[in-house]
Order: C-alpha cells, then structure tokens, then sequence
C-alpha cells in the first residue's frame, strides 16, 4: 500500500484526533489518481469511555464508504455531518475528485445529495466488507480491493467532469470578491452552463461551493496556533459586514465564529498544559 498520511481537514474538532478517533489518509495509485482524490481510514475505541460526537464540514465530494453495517455512496452534503462515536468501530472511505463519480457512473450527483446510492447500484458489483475485520491490515485490504473494482473505469475521460474540477480548483485561488459570474468568464463557459454543470456533476451549486470553501478556510484559520481576530479574518474573505460571516458561519458549523475560535484556543490549553505536565512527569 501507498505511505499514509494524516489528514484532518474539514473535522471541526481537529485536536481530537489521536485521542477520540484515529484517522489516516491514503493516496490513490497512479492509475486512479484523475478520478479518486484520497483513500481515508477512521478507527475509534472508546470501550468504557464517553461517545465522541464528530462533526466534518461538507465537502463537495462524493464519497464510497465501507462500514461494518454497510456499503454505501454518499452524496455531498448541505450540512456538517454529525454522527457519534461509541464503543469501537472503524470506517474506509473513498473520496472522489469532483465529477468523478457521475464521469465513472453516468448517475447524476444531484440525485444522491443530501442522501446515498448503494454500492452495488452505483458500480454493478457490491464489496461483502463483513470478510474483514477490524485489523488494520484488513482495512487496508479493503482499500486494495476498492482499488481493483474501480481501475477497469479509470480510464474515463470526461471534459466537463474535468472542467468542474478545474473550476473548483480556481475557487482556493480566486480574491475574496469573486463571484459565479467571474469564474465561468474566467473558464469561458456561461454562468447557467456551469450551474447545470454543477448540479450534473457536483450536486451542489458553484455559489454553494465557494460559500463553503470559504467557511473550511476560516475553520481552518480559527485552529491554528495563532489564529487571527475572526472579525479580521471575515474582512479578509470578502465580508464588509460581520452580520453576514457570523450567519454563515454558524449555518456550516453550528456556532459562531468567536464560539469556535474560543473552544480551539481552550483545547489548544488543555494540551499545552497536558504537554507540560508529561514533561515535568518525564524530568522528575
């Protein structure tokens, strides 16, 4: 298998990680890489301890995910998702590139947001995840079997699947003040002719999904270990009024900006002072 990585972007509780939750991250192989933009493995053993209450933003993504209930396409969601951990449990993901599950599939994107395609009704053929389990190298036989199903549709090539992608890719890059109007200019195509684009092969609309890359980057921003002042960081994404970044804000991830950034900097606390004492246990 490919070398892991750690990968946390969009968990809203990001310092959870290795305490809650494990979560690594997978590149695809060569041969998937147009279509799939990273394989993710989350493990969790909370025997004996409280559940954990995780939340992601929304990603405009599709993703195929293996559980031990269940195999399943999810299809981008409107809102953070929210699911609580317990006991112990595992979880493989596929996360596609954007259009690329409608390139390899036909299935409209729109048609699963906010929802789900199984696995057999999207690719023909079904993984029976309950031949494996929990170990970790079973979920990475997993991953490799996902890997095989998928290769023989690799080789897909979709224009418009590879515009949207491209789109998306100018949204991280773009000034504060761009709008859907500038981008379709900026990738000379109409602005209906992208939002029906985005709605075949994303699910979501393009103002949706700047909106939201948006709100990840100030999440983002707010986590760090020396975040700037959030009433700075909303001028600094192209909001001229606070009114507007706090409501979007809290649609997306459920509390205000300076809810978020004041429970980042009480975990950035609790760390530093668990920190310090392993430190001063290690010296004594």
């Amino acid at each position: 298998m490919p070398t892991t990585s750690t990968d946390n972007h969009g968990l809203l509780r990001p310092w959870e990680h290795g305490r809650s939750f494990h979560l690594e991250g997978l590149p695809p192989s060569p041969q998937l890489e147009r279509v799939v933009d990273r394989h993710w493995i989350v493990r969790w053993d909370l025997r004996g301890r409280e559940p954990f209450q995780q939340e992601v933003l929304p990603h405009p993504s599709v993703n195929l995910v293996i559980e031990p209930h269940g195999s399943w396409v999810w299809g981008v969601p409107t809102t953070r998702d929210v699911r609580l951990l317990r006991g112990e449990g595992w979880a493989i993901g596929t996360k596609f590139k954007p259009g690329a599950f409608t390139a390899l599939t036909g299935i409209e994107a729109s048609s699963i947001t906010d929802g789900r395609v199984s696995l057999k009704a999207a690719f023909g053929n079904d993984l029976n995840q309950c031949e494996f389990d929990a170990a970790p190298g079973a979920l990475y036989a997993v991953v490799a079997e996902i890997e095989a199903r998928l290769a023989p549709r690799a080789h897909v090539d979709d224009p418009y699947a590879a515009l949207v992608a491209d789109v998306i890719q100018s949204m991280r890059h773009v000034g504060p003040d761009a709008r859907v109007e500038h981008l379709a200019a900026m990738h000379h195509v109409a602005s209906r002719t992208l939002q029906r684009l985005f709605r075949r092969y994303v699910g979501v609309g393009p103002k949706w999904v700047l909106k939201r890359l948006r709100i990840h980057q100030a999440a983002e921003q707010l986590t760090a270990t020396s975040p700037p002042r959030w009433t700075e960081l909303a001028l600094d994404l192209g909001y001229y009024d606070h009114a507007h970044f706090i409501r979007d804000f809290r649609l997306v991830v459920g509390r205000s900006p300076a809810e978020y950034a004041a429970e980042a900097a009480r975990a950035r606390e609790d760390q530093n002072a668990a920190s310090g004492y392993g430190s001063a246990s290690r010296s004594a």
